[in-house]
């Protein structure tokens, strides 16, 4: 067995079961991943530098496929159902053995790395993978170790990745041939069928959503954080699509991350090193710091080129909308050389609502942040998943349900105590539709929600008078500098007023059954923040 690159002498995989492979890579510079991976043709480099690659089968996410082992550790802590699907001890064992047998013979890319920026928290993580191409990933998303911690390192979890290997699907106690398992007990995780990275990186994020909350009483959080000159930290919660990562990336604010973070008593810090943005209809004018971002050491997912060149086509989506591109986050100008932050001092719950019944900015009370934090709402359009033909309600609870090992209400808990004890704004930003539905009315302008973030921001939105939302409740100002003040009322954008109502009634209702499932253990003031359906609409 040959090895090759830096690694903690004592740091042996036959001791977890990997034996007879064939050369080993550990801790791989950038540059010599993005060579491994084009002398095997597995990638191609396009006009700026970056490295692209196809994902193959899977071009996003499993969550049916994914599993957490139930044993005596998580029996009884586990939110089991929706996206928490139990698998026994005996399953993971058989799919472990299948895996580290797997490697036999191959060669394996080794990388030693870390989650969280705050020290205190700090989750080492060994990853080992098939393709050099998802170890340039794991450096890309993850902290990076200093060169000296390299012949020290012992990793908290180990994080096994084999695209290649493909199960028996239910003889293996799974549903289909690939699979995505976390072990609590034995701190491991195990990929098998499906080579989307992301998997690797919500793996983690999943781990650090239950230990943080369940053993560190930290609220695990998906958004995205910056913070301005003065430390007044923003959050920034959605779910995909709803501009997340585009709105956290503010040329006078210094990011923290642009997707996963945890809130201690007094500081926000980011579990990860890197971003994962999508770049479907990407432009230099619309993103620009994303744009910038695609240069050597960056990935691309599932990106088109324009023909007879390798000039990515962001507007291609014959393969999938969810092409993405992974980059360091130093790859951000602005970004905070240290991913840690004080406390917020402004929340934002971003919404794509393609029904244009949202104002595209709202003030929440407490008990209104906690629903709307429960509810997780956002819309599927056309186009954007097989089958979607008109606008779908969808609801992600805590905006992340997907990762979620615990029950949502730990989450809720969380926040309302930490919302109760400041003086935090939370904001409801609508980034979907107004004026009328998905393909009657039109998108909120882009320019029209970074300005009301910016004089959120900066408390001129504290200045002006609110009017109340007839069936959501929520304080909508009536004033805003750089917007138009017609458009703050969603009614008065659009041109039959009735069907608003109905609209809006529709909505209403919708919000209220996905919240049956909370309302025995919400709080009253949950309970009263719920929107009230016009009976004479």
């Amino acid at each position: 067995m040959n090895v090759v690159g830096p690694k903690n002498p004592n740091a042996d995989l036959e001791t977890i079961g990997i034996k007879n492979t064939g050369t080993q890579y550990w801790n791989l510079s950038p540059e010599k991943l993005v060579e491994e991976t084009l002398s095997r043709k597995q990638g191609v480099l396009n006009d700026t530098g970056a490295l692209a690659v196809d994902t193959g089968e899977f071009t996003g996410r499993a969550p049916k496929d994914k599993f957490i082992v139930k044993d005596a550790n998580t029996e009884h802590s586990v939110d089991w159902g929706g996206f928490n699907n139990p698998v026994s001890s005996e399953v993971f064992e058989n799919l472990y053995n299948k895996v580290v047998n797997y490697f036999a013979g191959k060669d394996i890319f080794v990388r030693d790395c870390y989650a969280c920026a705050d020290d205190a928290y700090r989750l080492n993580v060994r990853v080992v993978t098939e393709y050099p191409w998802a170890n340039l990933f794991a450096y890309n998303m993850f902290l990076r170790p200093e060169a000296e911690e390299l012949n020290a390192i012992e990793p908290d979890w180990l994080v096994l990745q084999a695209p290649g290997l493909k199960c028996d699907g239910v003889a293996d106690g799974v549903r289909q041939h690939n699979f995505s398992i976390l072990n609590f007990t034995k701190k491991i995780a195990i990929i098998g069928g499906s080579a989307y990275t992301g998997e690797i990186k919500k793996g983690i994020f999943t781990v650090l959503n239950y230990v943080l909350p369940h053993e560190k009483n930290v609220l695990a959080m998906h958004c995205s954080a910056n913070s301005g000159k003065d430390g007044d930290v923003a959050l920034f919660f959605g779910l995909s699509g709803t501009g997340k990562t585009t709105l956290s990336a503010d040329p006078n604010r210094p990011l923290i991350g642009d997707d996963e973070h945890g809130w201690t008593k007094n500081s926000v810090f980011n579990f990860e090193g890197g971003c994962y943005a999508k770049v479907i209809d990407l432009s230099a004018e619309k993103e620009p710091d994303i744009y910038r971002a695609i240069r050597p050491g960056a990935i691309l997912e599932n990106v088109g080129f324009v023909e007879g060149t390798n000039t990515v086509d962001f507007a291609y989506k014959a393969k999938t909308e969810n092409t993405r591109v992974s980059y360091p986050i130093n790859y951000i100008d602005n970004a905070l050389p240290k991913s840690v932050g004080g406390e917020p001092k402004n929340i934002f719950f971003l919404t794509y609502d393609a029904f244009g019944v949202l104002p595209p900015i709202s003030k929440l009370s407490v008990g209104q942040a906690m629903y709307f934090f429960l509810s997780g709402f956002t819309s599927k359009v056309a186009g954007t998943e097989a089958g979607v033909t008109e606008p779908q309600t969808t609801f992600s609870t805590c905006f992340g349900a997907p990762f979620l090992p615990l029950h949502p209400t730990k989450y809720a808990s969380l926040l309302g105590e930490k919302l109760r004890n400041s003086n935090i704004r939370v904001w409801l930003l609508n980034t979907g539709y107004t004026g009328g539905v998905y393909g009657v009315g039109k998108r909120m302008s882009l320019p029209h929600t970074r300005a009301l973030i910016t004089e959120a921001l900066n408390g001129n939105l504290d200045k002006v008078e609110y009017e109340i939302h007839p069936v959501f409740g929520v304080a909508m100002p009536t004033s805003c500098p750089n917007v138009p003040a017609e458009i703050l009322n969603p009614r008065n954008t659009w041109s039959n007023k009735e069907a608003y109502d109905a609209k809006a009634n529709e909505l209403a209702v919708a919000f209220n059954k996905n919240f049956e499932r909370f309302a025995a253990k919400a709080e009253k003031e949950i309970l009263d923040a719920a929107p009230k359906v016009m009976q004479n609409a």
